[in-house]
């Protein structure tokens, strides 16, 4: 790969297990902080994003507390700042925030949510285009502003989804396919053509990311 070529690295962090990760949904309802599996999740993402050789130079998080408590030890580790970035949210989920997933299952519109999610608004919310359309706004514009960097940003399942897809260019119907773990790290290379994914869910060490 030549030298010239501008390659920035964004890695895209979930934020840490809650005591209702996988039970409700929460959105971007206020006061939900990390549990204890959470905590040491966060813990274990900062010591291995601390073990890359070519070290973050910016840290990014949603304005939401899971991500802002999970981007703390990351900052600790790296010794960075957190920028809190309104374009790193949590999708609005509109009337549906904070509702049981068993209840919403149930719901004749949740077929659509799996299986055209393009088709789809949240009730008084964000459509899933519109979600994907901020969150890849927002990795561009902090691409173009740290170019040939590496660089996190921790945010949450559905816009870290809806970005990694879209970078390899599968279609928003088929998103629902990916699983985003909470804190897993995703990793997207901004070219001067086209993105490039590098990891997807990553629970694992990063020592070996690089592109091939």
């Amino acid at each position: 790969m030549p030298s010239t070529r501008s390659f920035t690295t964004i890695l895209l962090v979930r934020h840490g297990a809650t005591a209702t990760t996988g039970t409700v949904l929460p959105g971007r309802a206020s006061g939900l902080h990390l549990a204890e599996k959470g905590i040491a999740q966060a813990d274990a993402v900062a010591l291995r994003i601390a073990e890359l050789t070519k070290k973050p130079v910016a840290l990014y998080v949603s304005p939401l507390e899971r991500a802002r408590e999970t981007a703390a030890p990351i900052a600790r580790a790296l010794k960075l700042r957190p920028v809190v970035e309104r374009g790193l949210l949590e999708c609005d989920f509109g009337s549906w925030t904070g509702q049981r997933l068993s209840v919403l299952r149930r719901k004749p519109a949740w077929r659509a949510v799996q299986n055209a999610p393009s088709t789809f608004r949240f009730p008084e919310g964000e459509s899933f285009s519109e979600m994907q359309l901020r969150m890849w706004t927002t990795l561009e514009k902090l691409a173009t502003k740290h170019r040939n960097r590496t660089i996190i940003v921790v945010s949450h399942a559905d816009p870290i989804k809806a970005a990694v897809t879209y970078a390899q260019g599968v279609p928003l119907d088929l998103f629902q396919r990916t699983v985003i773990s909470t804190c897993s790290v995703s990793a997207v290379a901004f070219t001067d053509s086209t993105p490039v994914v590098l990891s997807v869910n990553s629970t694992a060490s990063l020592k070996e990311l690089s592109p091939s």
